[in-house]
């Protein structure tokens, strides 16, 4: 039996709230930050730490714009994002199986 490679598991992907993130864009592909932050449980802090995580290495897009006089964050996933999601999911699952 070969062991189990748990090093294989992207970190970024495998914090619990950056994988709440990331599960929720996959379904969603785009949300605003306060969907997120309300469907999540996330205080802004929190929630904006991890988009800023997931954000620099490529996984999701951020853009801020206002509408009105109010600032919008809406967070993308990204092709790249959605790619390694669905490897993250592969592994964990080949360490489930095993």
């Amino acid at each position: 039996m070969a062991g189990i490679d748990y090093r294989a598991l992207d970190n970024i992907i495998h914090s619990r709230v950056r994988l709440a993130i990331m599960s929720y864009l996959m379904t969603a592909k785009s949300a605003e930050f306060g969907e997120l932050k309300k469907e999540l449980n996330l205080s802004d802090g929190n929630l904006s730490t991890h988009l800023t995580k997931l954000e620099d290495i490529g996984y999701i897009d951020v853009t801020k714009k206002f509408v009105g006089k109010k600032p919008q964050t809406t967070a993308s996933i990204t092709d790249s994002g959605e790619k390694s999601f669905r490897a993250y999911i592969k592994e964990l699952t080949n360490i489930i199986g095993a």
